[in-house]
């Protein structure tokens, strides 16, 4: 009986101990879990950001060397409540030695937009696991083969890493960005290489000709009636 009335109590006490080490939920006033939304400022990242973006950038701005792989592929997307858009999308493998894994470009135009974007994937993810970099123009300002004529300049710069937020950086026309010039330049220039390296405006000219749209005719010939001879 003692053994019995010793154990009873050291039984509840590790209880007590157990349940005090539990981590808590944090609990809203209605008794369910808080659900934490991160922000990101994409105008103006702060300096982590800004160090995020430049480590992934200076890992990609050596020249690209790919293999003879390649994907591509085209097509039209209808989505509800949006215009109807065109796209032409490119996939290409990085050699073996390279730090890269791969590129894939794509150019996806509509009545309103046309926008190309850039996406390089590295073979070791733990600095970044894919670079994005993005821009767009009107699509009432040039056609998709004018926007490839020339080096649009990148207006969205985006770095995706494993568990960690991303690094955002995005033109603003309401915002000074002047301090972020060197990394929208540095942008710009990585798309200019690549759209080169691509073969874009030479081997696949044709598919990003593509999206241009269709000339609408101004006006029918009309064939001319024959006007009867006048009778001498």
């Amino acid at each position: 009986m003692l053994k019995q009335a010793l154990f009873l109590p050291i039984l509840l006490a590790g209880a007590a101990i157990a349940q005090q080490q539990q981590p808590a939920v944090p609990q809203s006033s209605e008794g369910k879990p808080q659900v934490k939304v991160n922000y990101l400022n994409v105008c103006t990242p702060g300096k982590e950001e800004q160090e995020v973006i430049n480590g992934a950038l200076a890992a990609v701005k050596a020249k690209p060397v790919f293999s003879t792989d390649f994907e591509i592929s085209r097509g039209r997307t209808t989505l509800k409540d949006a215009p109807d858009s065109r796209f032409v999308r490119l996939r290409r493998d990085f050699a073996a030695d390279s730090p890269l894994l791969t590129a894939q470009y794509s150019m996806s135009t509509d009545s309103t937009n046309t926008i190309e974007t850039l996406v390089l994937h590295p073979r070791d993810t733990k600095d970044f696991l894919e670079l994005v970099l993005e821009d767009r123009v009107s699509a009432g300002s040039a056609s998709p083969t004018a926007v490839l004529s020339v080096d649009t300049p990148a207006t969205r710069v985006r770095i995706e890493r494993l568990n960690k937020s991303s690094a955002v950086l995005t033109r603003c026309p309401d915002a000074d960005q002047s301090a972020y010039d060197p990394i929208f330049r540095q942008a710009s220039e990585i798309m200019a290489q690549y759209r080169a390296a691509l073969r874009l405006r030479t081997e696949f000219r044709s598919d990003i000709a593509w999206l241009n749209p269709a000339t609408k005719k101004t006006g029918v010939a009309q064939k001319q009636k024959k006007q009867p001879a006048a009778k001498p």
